[in-house]
């Protein structure tokens, strides 16, 4: 009879730590990337009565429960923040701390500090792979991910244009139309190079000349001419894509920049980028390579996990890609406070990737996950938590009192 304190003891424990992980989880219902725990109850070894054949068995009580964390899929909410990742599917985001032990977590509020390292919201380093000049292996090894904060980008000289272009197929012979198109040197100053078109007297010909201001160049540079042709269905026949594109060489620019070569590409691979159709002259669409040099305005994570720095010159350049970890049993993981999960000793070694490949899920922009915690059924769990603990309570109570008649039998 005396068991049934312990019996009941066990069940008061019990219950109380089921009440905590209740409450550990309604805590962070408003925690990014939170996982929900459950409590997952076994009776002790029992005793056998009589016999011991197992006709009569009686129960120690209940052990020490067993809290499983749930790693099931969080909503995905929009957020304000330009650096904030949500995670949808199986993986974490992988974390360095201040004395480089690593950590996983799926809370994506992240930010810069001032020496451009991205770190989530509780300061530790979010790793990943950072850009080497224009370019990111993910082939290398993990590590601190550095942006750039507050720097200036250097001009990239133009090497190349092009226009998307119409040419009036009813003008008459000698009908000029011309286009222009802003081009940068080696310092970031922009010049404007100008294409004129004059119709030939030849049927489905133009004869063309590419300029620069004398202005910008010490001694004036030779114009480059040339002539295009075209076929009765108005298609460019003439220069084709096997021929070199007219290149303009300019030297003796007064900026003091590198001369330049400026290719006009005619074609966009096989497709040729002129028509001659009857319809006003006109350009739909221009481009060149160059760029000034500018100012970095904002950092942002994009979809996918990509870092993307965005400068004044309304250049965007990716400067990194957050790595994301794959582990096989996550629910083996230990919570190691600050939202992050370190290794057990049960865990799977992590694979380490790029979002979106190797059974790894995507990573969002713009967004966060939120807690998995479900409010009405934690109350519910709550409730029949605290009525197990009553029920237990007032099993003491009993067995206190036939106790108490036992012990009356002597008088």
């Amino acid at each position: 009879m005396f068991t049934s304190f312990s019996t009941a003891l066990s069940a008061l424990g019990a219950h109380t730590t089921a009440v905590d992980v209740v409450g550990n989880n309604l805590a962070n219902l408003n925690t990014p990337g939170f996982k929900g725990s459950a409590v997952s109850f076994a009776d002790l070894v029992t005793q056998s009565l009589g016999a011991g054949l197992g006709e009569t068995q009686v129960g120690f009580g209940v052990g020490r429960p067993v809290t499983l964390r749930q790693f099931s899929q969080g909503a995905i909410q929009a957020s304000n923040g330009p650096l904030d990742a949500a995670i949808q599917g199986d993986g974490f985001l992988v974390l360095k701390d201040d004395n480089d032990a690593v950590k996983y977590t799926r809370g994506g509020n992240l930010l810069v500090d001032k020496s451009g390292n991205l770190l989530t919201a509780k300061g530790n380093r979010v790793q990943g792979w950072s850009a080497v000049g224009d370019t990111i292996d993910t082939n290398r090894p993990v590590g601190n991910i550095v942006v750039p904060v507050g720097s200036l980008r250097a001009p990239t000289a133009s090497t190349a244009f092009n226009f998307e272009t119409n040419l009036n197929a009813s003008s008459a012979i000698g009908e000029r139309f011309s286009t222009s198109l802003e081009v940068f040197d080696s310092l970031g100053v922009n010049h404007v190079v100008t294409v004129a078109f004059t119709k030939s007297a030849t049927a489905n010909q133009w004869d063309y000349a590419i300029t620069i201001p004398d202005a910008d160049v010490t001694a004036p540079v030779t114009p480059v001419t040339g002539s295009i042709s075209f076929t009765t269905s108005g298609v460019m026949a003439t220069p084709d894509a096997t021929v070199a594109p007219p290149r303009l060489t300019i030297t003796g620019l007064r900026s003091g920049a590198a001369d330049m070569n400026l290719d006009w590409q005619m074609y966009n691979g096989p497709s040729p980028r002129l028509t001659q159709y009857s319809q006003p002259s006109a350009v739909s669409a221009n481009s060149q390579n160059g760029a000034p040099a500018s100012q970095l305005i904002r950092v942002g994570l994009a979809d996918g996990g990509a870092i993307l720095a965005q400068y004044s010159n309304g250049q965007q350049v990716t400067v990194g890609r957050v790595a994301m970890a794959s582990i096989r049993n996550p629910e083996s993981l230990i919570a190691s406070g600050d939202n992050t999960f370190v290794l057990s000793s049960r865990s799977a070694l992590p694979a380490i990737g790029v979002a979106g490949s190797g059974g790894r899920g995507t990573i969002l922009g713009g967004a966060v996950e939120s807690s998995t915690v479900d409010i009405a059924k934690e109350f519910t769990n709550l409730i029949v938590y605290q009525r197990g603990y009553q029920a237990n309570s007032r099993v003491i109570t009993t067995v206190d009192e036939i106790s108490q008649e036992t012990i009356n039998l002597k008088r």
